[in-house]
């Protein structure tokens, strides 16, 4: 398996983009590949649509990601920054996936293509620690 990075991935609580301006000026960078829930949610509820589904900061060569939290699932401070793993192709994506879904604690989303990766999952580990596997878009 080809690890490409390991990247902090922090989950807002509705305040996503708010919190992108914050991060914009906090680390002299601007958002990339910004999506919407309503761009990224075929069914998304109305009332979601102008949540932050992914965007994307590139602080001096490193990336980092946020998104709102879907308020389906329960929002915890402190356990809303989480490790990114970013792969090189969708087959290692798979592997990883179902390496760290055996006996995990929650399955949050399954390994699936989204507006951002070919390959996007995420997982609780049998441990306790989330995991979000990524691949990059071509």
């Amino acid at each position: 398996m080809v690890m490409k990075a390991i990247e902090i991935y922090m989950n807002i609580n509705g305040r996503g983009a708010e919190a992108i301006t914050f991060y914009e000026e906090a680390f002299n960078t601007k958002a990339e590949h910004v999506t919407t829930f309503a761009q990224g949610w075929p069914d998304c509820p109305p009332e979601l649509e102008h949540l932050i589904m992914n965007a994307q900061f590139n602080i001096d060569g490193i990336r980092m990601q946020l998104s709102d939290n879907n308020p389906i699932f329960d929002f915890q401070i402190g356990q809303n920054m989480t490790a990114a793993l970013i792969v090189e192709s969708v087959e290692e994506a798979q592997d990883l996936f179902n390496k760290l879904s055996r006996d995990a604690m929650n399955i949050k989303m399954p390994l699936q293509a989204v507006p951002w990766s070919p390959a996007y999952g995420n997982v609780t580990d049998k441990y306790g620690m989330t995991w979000q596997i990524n691949t990059e878009l071509s």
